[in-house]
């Protein structure tokens, strides 16, 4: 292939890549069951390791993910969770919470519970967990300030939120972004791990801190 003609081809690719990319950041939607690949692979600088550190899932809590896909942080966290307690998963198709609930099957994990639903109206009761989290999920809602302010509301008072995002994402949400928006919802930022290639960012409820500050001695 002649130098010119090479170029122009590499030039076209890479025009309709960012088109292609344009366009899903427009129209934020779940990764289809089909392309799972995608949520299977390895997540560089928002590991399962990183994610335990940040979350800090403790025995007997009860925790929700949103947005599993096929599980890839979900076994590790059900375990850290122990039998006394339980992880709630929520996703928008059953296809992943099928997968998801097989792959606990064979690791003989009892306390894992899927639910088909959408993170913009949670069907869980107010107050219901002691912890959540979301990874490269948060960008895939179409209102993104309603589904923290969901996640907000199922919160207990002393619980918390890990959003991780992975830059290359089409559906990638900059942690500046992440922390005005949680801050509308009533979630207030503590901690960061990561990158800037790639974060895992923690929350808690607003409530909890106007608390703590009026603690403090005049």
């Amino acid at each position: 292939m002649r130098p010119g003609v090479r170029r122009a081809t590499l030039a076209l690719a890479a025009t309709a890549a960012f088109s292609v990319a344009l366009w899903w950041r427009e129209h934020p939607s779940a990764c289809p069951y089909g392309q799972r690949l995608w949520v299977e692979m390895p997540h560089p600088f928002i590991t399962r390791r990183r994610l335990h550190r940040v979350l800090a899932p403790s025995t007997g809590e009860r925790v929700l993910e949103i947005g599993p896909g096929t599980g890839y942080y979900s076994l590790d966290v059900a375990q850290a969770l122990g039998p006394d307690g339980r992880l709630d998963l929520l996703d928008l198709q059953r296809e992943m919470l099928d997968h998801t609930m097989r792959r606990a099957a064979a690791r003989s994990l009892a306390n894992v519970f899927p639910v088909q639903g959408d993170a913009q109206a949670l069907p869980y009761r107010d107050g219901s967990f002691d912890g959540a989290y979301l990874v490269a999920t948060l960008g895939e809602v179409p209102d993104q300030l309603c589904a923290l302010r969901e996640v907000r509301r199922v919160l207990k008072p002393e619980g918390r939120v890990v959003v991780g995002e992975l830059f290359g994402d089409p559906h990638w949400v900059p942690f500046g972004r992440l922390q005005g928006r949680a801050s509308a919802a009533g979630l207030s930022f503590e901690q960061r791990s990561g990158s800037p290639l790639g974060y895992f960012a923690r929350f808690c409820p607003a409530a909890r801190v106007v608390e703590h500050l009026g603690d403090r001695p005049a």
